[in-house]
């Protein structure tokens, strides 16, 4: 089985006990017969915040991605790269989790480039300093190699160009082009919320990426949820079988999800698939793809 991607967002790693409750979950997924193989990422924005407001820089962003100069990045990375994730291996070795901490620096996790301008939902193009692109689709060897021999990577959202400069990387977009690479299963978003929401609160059950820009459209996607969708859209369109948004404080739910998709006692989440016109061009694909490799075996057979 393929690894399931699991990304956390930073709010969910921030009180001890409920990191331990986390980190007791996963050990359960990892465990069990079969286990479940799991690449971890994670973001720590609201810390990443108190840091840089600690040291008097400003915290600026746009549409959910952060506004990135070299005293911010410097920030990001400790906090991201040291604090956080040896916070988050830490708990996740005392629940007996064979653990190993990762940048998107190591062994070329996550090659990235600087992103280009972003056009804003307001219409504004806005530079956003070191912020990286992922870029690539190769498979992740050492993510594959590690959860091979049991263990579980867990990656801080941190990106190097082929230069050797260091990026900030939106976590979302991080954990949907690593799903994407590895042609994950399933990619879990897991946040404070449960899913994507409507205007009063519920649950939106499920999205097509046309779904997703009529919500944009609408002006019913938070700064937040932007940077949520964008991703989602990337996972299911680079190889991820399925994408949920889901509710992470909700961890009974969530390791049912984990493990099993979309079944009673999954916890509240909004899937994402393909709309009905990408399947029918994946699925027109497999086809030509399927009888180009039967016209080769009979080619093969006859000669």
């Amino acid at each position: 089985m393929k690894p399931v991607v699991l990304k956390f967002g930073g709010e969910l790693l921030e009180d001890r006990e409920r990191v331990a409750a986390l980190a007791s979950t996963i050990a359960k997924l990892a465990k069990k017969k079969p286990p479940v193989p799991l690449v971890i990422v994670h973001g720590g924005g609201r810390e990443i915040d108190a840091a840089l407001a600690r040291v008097g820089i400003e915290k600026r962003q746009v549409d959910g991605l952060r506004i990135t100069d070299q005293p911010t990045l410097d920030i990001v990375v400790s906090v991201l790269a040291g604090l956080v994730n040896t916070r988050f291996v830490a708990a996740l070795g005392a629940a007996g989790v064979q653990a190993v901490g990762l940048t998107g620096a190591d062994a070329g996790v996550a090659r990235v480039k600087a992103a280009p301008p972003h056009r804003s939902t307001s219409g504004a193009t806005v530079d956003l300093g070191r912020v990286g692109e992922p870029t690539g689709n190769e498979t992740p060897s050492l993510l594959i190699d590690l959860c091979g021999k049991g263990y579980v990577p867990v990656v801080s959202s941190i990106g190097a160009s082929r230069e050797g400069e260091l990026f900030n990387v939106n976590a979302d977009t991080l954990a949907a082009h690593l799903a994407g690479r590895i042609k994950s299963p399933r990619l879990i978003i897991a946040g404070a919320t449960a899913g994507v929401l409507e205007g009063d609160g519920s649950t939106i059950p499920e999205m097509t990426p046309d779904d997703m820009d009529e919500l944009i459209a609408s002006g019913g996607a938070t700064a937040g949820m932007l940077a949520k969708l964008a991703a989602c859209r990337s996972a299911i369109s680079s190889g991820a079988a399925e994408v949920f948004v889901a509710d992470g404080k909700d961890l009974n739910g969530l390791a049912v999800l984990a493990r099993h998709g979309r079944v009673a006692g999954a916890g509240k989440s909004t899937r994402i698939r393909p709309s009905t016109r990408a399947r029918g061009v994946a699925n027109n694909a497999e086809r030509r793809n399927g009888k180009a490799a039967r016209s080769r075996k009979l080619k093969k057979r006859a000669s």
